[in-house]
């Protein structure tokens, strides 16, 4: 059975969806960064990078959530992995895109807004980042003007990955007003059943 190590208050939670999507048994191993699971041997010998999720597929086990995901979405293909080449490249595009230009100032302003402690928390860098946002957040809008899913029609594997980034704009109060595009295309990935699944884990 596969097996799924983090916890969903992290990236892991990307990887939940997929595997809540694609409606494969899994295990679900929680391993929390917060209290140091990643940094104990036996985590370790697992991702020895001490980061989640990692999942473990038989004898291959598998680290950073985009890999995770992409893997899974075209070994277990139930429709999310694109249907041609060129589509896949778009797919690949979209899912690093996400974790180059969208994810920083969102992981910025989290981190400055939630986990820090007070005294330690800058909303200078929170203004910043939402500074920063507003371009990919352009970017992600005119792609979405003329389809309402990335690679077209449907929900893919890009949608999922880009969408579990960006949805984390209105954990931080990100204003999205000037996205509209982005507005209903968020809807409709988080409207999806499997994400309520995966977040009930």
């Amino acid at each position: 059975m596969i097996k799924l190590y983090g916890v969903p208050q992290s990236r892991a939670m990307r990887a939940l969806w997929m595997l809540e999507e694609l409606g494969l048994p899994y295990e679900h191993v929680k391993v929390n960064f917060a209290t140091g699971d990643t940094r104990k041997p036996e985590y370790l010998r697992i991702n020895p990078n001490g980061h989640i999720p990692a999942l473990q597929d038989g004898d291959l086990i598998i680290w950073e959530s985009m890999a995770i995901n992409l893997y899974l979405a075209r070994k277990y293909d139930k429709g999310l992995w694109p249907k041609t080449v060129e589509a896949e490249g778009r797919a690949f595009q979209w899912s690093f895109w996400a974790m180059t230009e969208a994810e920083e100032p969102l992981i910025t302003a989290i981190v400055n807004r939630m986990f820090l402690p007070e005294a330690q928390r800058d909303e200078k860098k929170v203004a910043d980042a939402a500074e920063r946002f507003k371009k990919p957040l352009a970017v992600l809008d005119g792609a979405l003007a003329a389809r309402p899913y990335l690679l077209g029609d449907a929900f893919t594997v890009a949608d999922l990955n880009v969408c579990s980034v960006v949805s984390l704009a209105s954990m931080v109060g990100f204003d999205l007003g000037s996205a509209p595009n982005v507005q209903a295309w968020l809807g409709r990935c988080l409207a999806r059943p499997a994400l309520a699944r995966a977040q009930s884990v």
